[in-house]
């Protein structure tokens, strides 16, 4: 049992709180259109003279989604893009994504997060606690996360990072992107039944791939002109039903592909890693196999991304153009 039980709650990477919840959200959201208004409703001039300074540069959003041990993938794939010139603009991370998500946006390079995950022990992450609402507590996750990142908050990332969790009571997403990062993916991470949901003020808040496995549309909402979704989370046809585990396993698996199969809709480049994996969380053969699979399916994408980057270049600059000769 304490096998499964890592499969789904060892996520692999596992000061005053300050995380934005729902309702702060809507009103940050407002303030922000407030300031940078859409170009569809200025007038012609004002637009033709604001773009005169505005280079037409994609900003791109790598979004990581929800998927336990197989968020070792994540990192393969990071490393293929930064070999390829590929730095996002902005990361969304949840659950397993949140955890490579923060350590990515912190500053680490693919090779530093490569060394972290295989020096990963269990007792890093693994708290144990006697709970009616879950086996594990969780604040090693915090702790740890908060080591790998040297304490650095989420809005001082130096790539702009942002945390998808759900609030417990309201079933409602929420993106934490100010505060302590450790305790916003601790929330991001807190798989119900297996971890205790994460306190944060009054609310309490649980695993983000719930209603975000692969939080493409929050990228979307938060400006990304083109986005980077990986998909790492298991294929039903691929899981063990022999026992309570794999039902369990299973109907997660099922709920998310859905909601996932959405989502990915409305991304540039969708790259999933083939991840039949079995091993135990902690084999290290298991997380370079992983690393390994995020590599390949990032590179069989490499072409098309780029592709899809320069098409997305030519419109930002198709549309600068038409803004200039509004001008005149």
């Amino acid at each position: 049992m304490l096998k499964a039980i890592s499969k789904f709650s060892l996520l692999f990477l596992i000061p005053s709180l300050c995380l934005h919840a729902a309702h702060a959200q809507k009103a940050s959201a407002q303030k922000e259109s407030a300031q940078s208004p859409s170009a569809q409703t200025l007038p012609c001039q004002w637009k033709a003279v604001s773009s005169e300074h505005q280079k037409p540069k994609p900003k791109v959003a790598l979004v990581l989604g929800s998927g336990g041990a197989r968020g070792y993938a994540h990192i393969g794939v990071i490393d293929v893009l930064e070999q390829n010139g590929i730095r996002p603009d902005m990361i969304v991370g949840t659950s397993a994504g949140s955890i490579v998500g923060a350590i990515y946006a912190s500053g680490k390079t693919p090779e530093q997060m490569k060394n972290i995950a295989m020096d990963l022990k269990s007792d890093d992450v693994r708290d144990f606690t006697l709970s009616k609402q879950g086996f594990f507590n969780g604040q090693k996750i915090a702790n740890y996360v908060n080591a790998q990142v040297d304490n650095t908050l989420l809005e001082n990332m130096k790539i702009p990072f942002y945390v998808v969790a759900t609030e417990l009571k309201s079933g409602q997403d929420v993106v934490f992107r100010q505060g302590d990062t450790g305790k916003a993916v601790m929330a991001s991470t807190s798989i119900p039944s297996m971890f205790v949901p994460t306190k944060i003020g009054e609310q309490e808040y649980v695993d983000g791939g719930l209603v975000h496995p692969v939080p493409v549309s929050i990228a979307k909402q938060l400006g990304a002109d083109m986005i980077i979704a990986v998909d790492i989370l298991a294929r039903p046809e691929h899981t063990e039903t022999s026992n309570v585990w794999g039902l369990f396993n299973q109907n997660i698996n099922i709920m998310q592909n859905r909601l996932a199969d959405y989502e990915v809709k409305q991304a540039d480049i969708v790259i999933r890693p083939d991840i039949r994996e079995k091993a135990h969380v902690f084999s290290v053969g298991s997380r370079t196999q992983t690393i390994q699979a995020g590599e390949v399916a990032a590179q069989n994408q490499i072409d098309q991304l780029q592709k899809a980057l320069i098409a997305k270049k030519n419109q930002l600059q198709a549309e600068h153009d038409d803004l200039q000769v509004c001008q005149h």
